[in-house]
């Protein structure tokens, strides 16, 4: 498996995660792909930092020595790194530019999956902004402050806005084209129609931090992955 390697040296090493690629090992299926395995067989020692889940896409960094991690580690709970992320979503939100700053917490009856509540909630900021309206859809971007579990997709959705595709908190696991072209949609007699897109499209577009031995800010930012560039294209032809 490819990943891109954006940054390295021998204290720290940054990285384009792939989709479906986990960060880390999954204490169910140990031998599924993750990034930590597939980089420490090439580098050496790798220590997490932060993750991103599995179907997410973007900017990741990793630590090769304890103290690299614990420099790190230190600014991201002291809220000092910058994180963008983008994310397809249903709807415009309106107004275009706003701050969710809602508590979120395990949800009491659903395994993996959170909510918004003030009862035993913590707190969580995301900022988001529309960065182009494509028909009833848009794509946003959004900066967050914490890093609570799905933070973005739960505020998003409570928002009323929820990712075009997200099987906790949206409308849909898979999204077709004939969704949007309706009649105007053909496919042969025979033809099974595929989907456009079969993951959450959230990607971390940005990331900036303060690099542990150099002190030096370190900033890193990353297009869109093919997948979701093609639903933009799509969504605004036909928008």
């Amino acid at each position: 498996m490819k990943i891109p390697i954006l940054f390295e040296d021998e204290h720290l090493i940054v990285v384009d995660k792939p989709a479906e690629v986990l960060t880390v090992p999954d204490r169910h299926d140990p031998d599924a792909p993750n990034l930590k395995q597939l980089l420490s067989d090439r580098y050496g020692t790798i220590i997490p930092v932060h993750r991103l889940d599995k179907p997410t896409s973007g900017v990741l960094v990793f630590a090769r020595t304890p103290d690299a991690h614990r420099g790190l580690s230190m600014q991201f709970e002291a809220r000092e790194v910058e994180k963008v992320y983008l994310a397809l979503v249903d709807g415009v939100p309106d107004p275009e530019e706003g701050e969710i700053d809602e508590p979120i917490a395990p949800h009491p009856s659903k395994v993996g999956r959170m909510l918004v509540t003030n009862r035993g909630g913590k707190f969580a900021r995301t900022d988001y902004k529309v960065m182009e309206t494509l028909g009833k859809f848009s794509l946003v971007g959004v900066q967050i402050f914490t890093g609570r579990t799905h933070q973005i997709r739960v505020h998003l959705a409570y928002l009323g806005y929820p990712l075009i595709v997200d099987p906790f908190y949206g409308k849909r696991t898979e999204f077709f084209l004939s969704e949007i072209k309706g009649k105007r949609y053909n496919k042969g007699k025979h033809e099974v129609e595929r989907p456009l897109l079969s993951r959450v499209p959230l990607h971390a577009s940005r990331l900036g931090f303060t690099h542990p031995v150099t002190e030096q800010w370190m900033h890193y930012e990353v297009e869109l992955p093919k997948d979701m560039r093609a639903m933009v294209k799509q969504l605004g032809k036909l928008g």
